[in-house]
């Protein structure tokens, strides 16, 4: 389903942020939902969230946030309109790959969860949940999944500046002090460590398709043909490249279907931070102290010790 009024109503209103009653679960802007942080916005719409109905031939992207999501959306785009530039710039990506857990007033421009239940099948859903919070419908219809994980330390980063853009977040403070919140999982949608490891387990018994940032940085075509096989495309090589073309970093921050423009700096003030920043692998020893780092990777090494899952930070 096209939308309808995207480019005629370019402003998008706030969210929607009722009172919370139960105060004592609040964190800042956040509330726990099952002992993990979210958004007032979404936390007074949770029951919306757990009873969404998924159908068979979904398909999930989900990734804790700043991890590549926007990347990953728009290449299962492109692969599922077999390599179609046009199809794939006929509205922004968040109309194209509707944010599940979002939600907001009928008045806002923003697609959320009743929009994403009108749309006809398949349907491409994003989500930043851990999967412990994934509605039941999503198993139970054996949804495929595509994952993506980046770096803790780049993500880090990410998240902090995304932080400053975002006007329903609140103000974190210095580097510093996030990195703090970071670590210890006061952040929205909570540990990172929590997250990458729960998918990582979930994809022995469901279909997930566990792809890692750094990979994709280093040989995007190789894993856009990962996607293609889970997706069961077989587009050949000239489609291939012409996706890796258009996904290209450069080419999404200048297209306004991806790089978010068409969005409020009421809701997302892209001249604090843009949304499409610098989408590199490393870009954390722009902002660790060498004692921040010590500090984190010492953390790190307990959080993850006895999982599988390894990490580059640079490539």
């Amino acid at each position: 389903m096209r939308p309808k009024r995207w480019l005629e109503h370019k402003t998008i209103s706030c969210f929607n942020m009722q009172t919370i009653e139960n105060s004592s679960q609040q964190q800042g802007d956040l509330v726990l939902i099952h002992n993990v942080p979210m958004l007032k916005a979404i936390a007074n719409n949770w029951a919306q969230v757990e009873a969404f109905q998924a159908r068979p031939d979904d398909i999930i992207i989900a990734t804790y946030p700043k991890a590549g999501t926007t990347w990953v959306s728009e290449i299962v785009d492109m692969v599922c309109n077999n390599g179609d530039v046009e199809k794939s710039c006929q509205a922004p990506i968040y109309y194209r790959v509707p944010y599940m857990e979002f939600f907001a007033p009928e008045e806002s421009d923003i697609p959320g969860i009743k929009y994403l239940n009108s749309m006809a099948s398949p349907r491409l859903i994003k989500t930043h949940l851990p999967v412990q919070l994934l509605p039941k419908s999503v198993w139970e219809n054996n949804c495929k999944v595509i994952y993506v994980a980046r770096n803790a330390k780049d993500v880090a980063v990410s998240f902090f500046h995304f932080y400053q853009s975002v006007q329903m977040l609140q103000d974190v403070g210095s580097w510093e002090e996030f990195l703090q919140k970071y670590i210890a999982g006061e952040v929205s949608y909570g540990s990172w460590y929590d997250h990458v490891k729960g998918w990582w387990e979930k994809r022995q018994e469901h279909r997930i398709l566990y792809l890692f940032y750094e990979d994709m940085k280093e040989d995007p075509a190789r894993e856009i043909r990962k996607v293609m096989r889970f997706l069961e495309k077989d587009l050949g090589e000239e489609v291939q490249e012409k996706i890796v073309r258009h996904t290209s970093f450069q080419a999404m921050k200048e297209n306004p279907m991806t790089n978010y423009e068409t969005i409020s700096h009421e809701v997302l003030d892209q001249t604090v931070s843009p949304f499409m920043r610098k989408g590199i692998t490393g870009d954390w020893k722009n902002h660790f102290t060498v004692a921040q780092s010590e500090v984190f990777d010492a953390d790190y090494a307990q959080k993850m010790e006895g999982s599988e899952l390894h990490f580059r930070t640079e490539i």
